[in-house]
């Protein structure tokens, strides 16, 4: 009978003796409802807090949708934010990534969630993050409908996090891209904003080639150089969606690792190649301080980082000026690279460095 007596004085183990705080994950929820709010857009059904996330298309406009999904992160670019503390933009990097992947199929994104884990939630940094991730759906017109904060402890070395979103865009039955790709189509590229969200592992060893840390003065640009390689990678959803609608556009590639060289015959009809004039844009200053600091040849740099394009369109010549100048007008920074040509595989003529 006394074994199993109750005492006032209960030791039993607790969810945070364990070292999970859900008070934690649940203020972080009431943190960011206003961020997710924001993002809200025609179709949203629900809120965060349910178990799942409702989204009418209907109500997005659509009759004969074709939905569109992709996932990604922003690869060891997370490293320098967990090293740096500069983690308010990382969640534009996130959204980004998959975001202007649906774009290249012709789908406008809807909603996004994102899978956020770490060792110990630290309250103010998750928030941050979520925060950027809220501003990137923001700017692309996507609805932060739902998300998953994940306390691991054990998992992950102190301060350590991860990131992972998952975009889901539509498009009306029929108006899938790449389609009517010709020879002939102009090349227009649009303007980076530096390294976006590949090629850090190698970006992180000429860093350290280099000598300097997070926080010198950057040999670039204006601040540190970790604050410099965090610029977030650009949201080409708004501008690209006005010249897919205007019509004239046959293909988009996003350009990520592999680069122009191996993206943009990603979007070619078989047999189908291009020619790039290297000529017809500048380097930035971050890629020719990385190929300077790596001893890097031209063709690696192609092949590796998006070189200063971080979107190229294939669109019919006789549309290619009214639809640099709608790209323009849109904040796009646009340049006349090249032409889609008959044989295969990627020419380049001119030099960028």
């Amino acid at each position: 009978m006394g074994c199993c007596q109750m005492t006032s004085d209960n030791n039993g183990l607790t969810y945070a003796d364990a070292g999970v705080d859900i008070d934690a994950g649940n203020a972080l929820v009431e943190r960011i409802k206003p961020a997710a709010k924001r993002t809200a857009r025609p179709g949203v059904m629900s809120g965060l807090g349910g178990f799942g996330a409702l989204f009418d298309l209907k109500g997005a406009g659509y009759t004969d949708p074709v939905l569109v999904a992709a996932t990604d992160g922003v690869g060891t670019k997370l490293r320098i934010a967990i090293d740096t503390g500069v983690v308010d933009t990382i969640g534009i990097d996130l959204v980004a990534m998959c975001v202007n992947d649906l774009i290249c199929q012709g789908a406008e994104p809807l909603f996004f969630l994102d899978y956020f884990a770490t060792g110990k939630l630290e309250l103010d940094q998750a928030a941050q993050i979520i925060q950027g991730i809220a501003k990137g759906c923001e700017l692309s017109g996507c609805a932060l409908i739902g998300g998953e904060t994940a306390e691991m402890p054990g998992m992950y070395h102190d301060g350590d996090f991860d990131l992972a979103g998952f975009a889901v865009g539509a498009m009306e039955r029929g108006a899938t891209l790449p389609d009517g790709v010709a020879v002939g189509d102009v090349l227009l590229g649009l303007a980076s904003d530096g390294v976006h969200s590949n090629g850090y592992s190698l970006v992180r060893k000429v860093v350290e080639v280099s000598g300097l840390g997070w926080d010198a003065d950057c040999p670039f640009s204006d601040g540190t150089l970790g604050e410099a390689l965090l610029a977030p990678t650009r949201l080409y959803v708004k501008s690209t969606l006005a010249a897919i609608r205007a019509g004239g556009v046959h293909a988009l590639a996003h350009i990520t690792g592999g680069g122009l060289t191996e993206n943009i015959p990603r979007v070619l009809p078989d047999g189908m190649g291009v020619e790039i004039d290297l000529n017809a844009w500048e380097l930035p200053p971050v890629f020719k301080w990385l190929t300077a600091t790596a001893k890097m040849s031209e063709a690696e740099l192609l092949k590796t980082f998006n070189s200063g394009l971080g979107m190229v369109l294939a669109v019919s010549a006789d549309q290619a000026d009214a639809i640099a100048a709608l790209l323009e007008a849109e904040g796009e920074t646009v340049s006349r690279i090249g032409q889609v040509t008959a044989n295969s595989g990627v020419t380049y003529s001119g030099s960028l460095l």
